[in-house]
């Protein structure tokens, strides 16, 4: 397998990594030695609590931690960590209060913005305070309708000073897919961003505000996001005010205090992208976040401080929330708000540049769409600075593993995650200290227990496909599901196939390198004839094929079987002719097996994807199967479902 190694850390930053400082930290203070990442890991899951405790102290968390790690139940629902603990969790990201950069904002290059970490810091304690004037208090919902500006990091972290909860969807639902989720958990207080930018045109917010302000009697003030030149929504007369004038900057702030709360204290709301229904309301605590995002961050990551981090990403998506803990590494954010591709397709790429940018964070979708389109800034751009490209969402094909080596940088640490909404974290990540193996991720993340479970429960070989499943408890499990009365739909998501054990639903294997492969959702996996197939097996070669720039993969029920559909959407101007299709089906059976070859190849002009750029094979299946797609309001481009109603190709 070592001809398949990509990359291969320096001895120099093996040594300078943060990584290696926490090993050093282990065996100087606890007399602990460990050779590599791996024996590292075993340790990390064996003594759990051990592991949570030196990290909590080499972390540097701010906060009273206590004396219990984890007050182990029976029930994994029930088991909480360090229960005797107080923190804040916005204290935690906002100990730094210099003149440095705290956060950069490029909004499509049409809009830029730059706040110190001591305006950062004045701005949050402000807008605190204006919150508690209101009579917001611990517990309450704070509601976000927000772009990913800098003001909505200002918002979110003054509402977790003050304990109450932050939840949030980004602009670009509409009114029906927001009362989806903020209509779900009644906010006191809404903060709305009145309009943004994307591929250049403005987008004008202050209606849908309008409209969701009427739907949610719970509100009582609207305090508006000031990004696109577009004013404040009217017709809301004096429930809408703009932050700048909602806080007030004369008064005294110097005496101001940051309230300790406890370690499970609820934080965020995060919703589910809502494709199979109603969006979920998931709770999480504010140490379990930050314990996490830190171990991620500062571990996996290699976050030092100075560093500036940038991540793409939308207010609907976790990983919004990841980003904005980088904060507590004393590194800058670099924020970005609209079209990865717009006004070029290099844009990002500028952004890194101009900035000194040290991780460029993305999904595997961005990643796999530049390799189409043969964009190569490694010949345009210098990104001296970038040490770290980290990709999540789904899948990163094989072929996108070598384009960033061969066309983005050669030295660079590839980081592929996965995790999701539901631990506001990951389960499977990478580390600054291990070698990059095509198309490999790089293993599991320290205090994870994960193993592959065949659907009978047991656990399955090296090189085996089977559930990813977590055997022990973490801290940024959830604390529950929003008015689940007994925990019932809590534990129907997670525990209702392997009792006591998570079940995250991924179709996985870990490979002989310890790294790991994941195949897709196991609730999207294939069974032709009784043979369990990844989509990610088929999309991993359908990237081979330079006519399609993208494709989706579903098992239709046919003749007492299943049979493989690939949709496929190809470059401008190119039909699906017999020649192409003949390719396809080469390419999948020379690399992968006769049973990954579709039975039918269909030309479409789209896939639908929800608004993070997941592709959505179920809302199709459900479709094909002549379903209603639930929930639509989750998806970017709902209108495309319509076209794979009926189609003639499926009916023989």
């Amino acid at each position: 397998m070592k001809n398949n190694i990509l990359w291969t850390p320096s001895k120099e930053r093996i040594e300078n990594s943060n990584l290696q400082k926490y090993m050093d930290f282990l065996r100087i203070r606890y007399n602990l030695n460990f050779e590599d990442y791996q024996s590292l890991y075993n340790w990390s899951v064996t003594d759990t609590a051990s592991f949570w405790n030196t990290f909590w102290y080499f972390s540097g968390i701010k906060g009273d931690k206590g004396d219990v790690i984890i007050d182990q139940k029976k029930e994994f629902l029930e088991t909480r960590f360090f229960t005797d603990s107080k923190l804040n969790f916005a204290e935690n990201l906002l100990k730094r209060r210099d003149n440095g950069d705290a956060m950069v904002f490029w909004g499509e290059g049409i809009v830029k913005k730059r706040f110190s970490f001591k305006e950062v810091y004045e701005l949050v304690v402000r807008t605190a305070l204006a919150l508690k004037k209101m009579g917001v208090k611990e517990n309450d919902i704070v509601g976000g309708y927000t772009a990913n500006t800098p003001e909505t990091t200002i918002a979110a972290l003054a509402t977790a000073s003050i304990g109450a909860i932050w939840c949030a969807c980004s602009p670009d639902f509409g009114t029906p897919g927001a009362m989806d989720r903020l209509g779900q958990v009644n906010p006191k207080i809404l903060f709305a961003t009145n309009g943004y930018y994307y591929r250049g045109k403005v987008f004008d917010n202050r209606e849908k505000i309008t409209n969701l302000a009427k739907q949610l009697p719970s509100l009582e003030k609207v305090v508006i996001l000031s990004y696109a030149d577009v004013g404040l929504p009217e017709a809301l007369g004096s429930k809408a005010i703009d932050l700048y004038d909602f806080i007030d900057k004369t008064e005294d702030i110097s005496n101001f205090e940051f309230e300790k709360f406890s370690f499970n204290h609820p934080l965020y709301i995060l919703f589910t992208s809502g494709t199979t229904g109603v969006p979920k309301c998931i709770v999480h605590g504010a140490g379990g976040t930050l314990l996490q995002h830190l171990k991620e961050h500062k571990l996996h990551c290699d976050i030092k401080a100075n560093d500036r981090v940038f991540y793409f990403s939308t207010c609907s998506w976790m990983m919004w929330n990841w980003h904005m803990s980088v904060l507590s590494s004393d590194a800058t954010l670099l924020l970005y708000d609209g079209s990865p591709l717009n006004p070029t397709p290099d844009i990002l790429f500028d952004y890194a540049d101009a900035e000194g940018m040290t991780l460029f964070g993305t999904s595997a979708k961005y990643l796999d769409i530049i390799f189409k389109m043969d964009l190569n800034p490694m010949k345009t751009h210098s990104l001296k600075s970038l040490r770290t490209i980290a990709s999540t969402g789904s899948p990163l094909s094989p072929d996108s593993y070598e384009y960033i080596y061969s066309k983005i940088k050669k030295d660079i640490h590839l980081n592929c995650f996965s995790g999701g909404t539901d631990i506001i974290s990951c389960f499977i990540t990478g580390n600054p200290i291990s070698p990059i193996y095509k198309g490999e991720m790089q293993g599991i993340g320290l205090g994870m227990s994960v193993k592959v479970f065949s659907d009978k429960g047991t656990e399955m070989p090296k090189g085996t496909q089977g559930e990813l499943v977590c055997t022990k408890n973490f801290p940024s499990q959830p604390n529950c599901f929003w008015n689940d009365t007994g925990n019932k739909r809590f534990h129907k998501a997670y525990f209702e196939k392997f009792g006591n054990v998570w079940c995250h639903g991924d179709w996985i294997e870990v490979t002989e390198n310890n790294g790991i492969i994941i195949s897709g959702r196991a609730d999207a996996v294939l069974n032709p004839g009784g043979v369990r197939i990844g989509t990610a097996e088929i999309y991993n070669q359908v990237q081979k094929v330079p006519e399609v720039l993208e494709s989706l993969v579903v098992g239709q029920k046919w003749d007492n079987d299943e049979r493989v559909i690939l949709f496929v959407v190809l470059k401008d101007g190119l039909e699906l002719t017999e020649e192409i299709k003949a390719n396809i089906k080469t390419i999948i059976r020379k690399n992968a097996t006769p049973r990954h070859v579709p039975d039918k190849i269909i030309q479409m002009p789209a896939v639908p994807k929800t608004k993070n750029g997941k592709i959505t094979e179920l809302a199709v299946k459900d479709i094909i199967q002549g379903k209603d797609a639930s929930n639509k309001e989750s998806l970017e481009n709902p209108e495309v479902l319509e076209l794979y109603k009926n189609l003639k190709e499926l009916q023989s």
